[in-house]
């Protein structure tokens, strides 16, 4: 079992500070990724409406608020980028089964084709990129990635 480190241990300090930079590099690169695909996507269309219809995608249905809560951005905002996507036809509302008050938002069949059309260069370039890397290093990354994400201590 792995001890953990003193909060104020200069080498821990300097080890984050690594990490800070590293994903401060994948963070330039997936706001580039997320402008060209929203620009594949539809012309025009805005990064931050991808990255939402790229989280309905993931998530399943949901309710704007959730979608707001779950990419922390600005309700109003958040309503703006799904009405965007409606009127391209990407996404559409409908009554929730449970309560009928309620609309969910779901990525429709034309959605779901742009959004793989628009995924497919990135897709292509990681491929590319970690064909030389052993598959055990890109499963650890994903899972360290993943502990990291959530909060927990990595798995052994």
């Amino acid at each position: 079992m792995t001890v953990p480190h003193d909060e104020n241990d200069p080498a821990l300090a300097a080890a984050v500070q690594r990490l800070e930079g590293a994903f401060s590099g994948v963070m330039i690169q997936f706001r580039r990724y997320y402008a060209d695909a929203a620009e594949t996507a539809s012309p025009g269309l805005l990064p931050s409406s991808f990255k939402a219809l790229a989280a309905l995608h993931h998530g399943g249905p949901t309710t704007l608020s959730q979608l707001a809560e779950k990419l922390t951005a600005d309700k109003g905002l958040m309503s703006r980028q799904i009405s965007e996507l409606e009127q391209l036809g990407f996404v559409e509302r409908t009554p929730d089964p449970d309560d009928r008050r309620i609309r969910l938002i779901s990525v429709t069949e034309l959605g779901r084709e742009r959004l793989r059309a628009a995924r497919e260069p990135y897709h292509r370039e990681m491929t590319r990129i970690l064909s030389d890397w052993p598959i055990e290093s890109i499963d650890q990354l994903a899972s360290l990635l993943q502990a990291l994400s959530a909060g927990q201590r990595p798995e052994a």
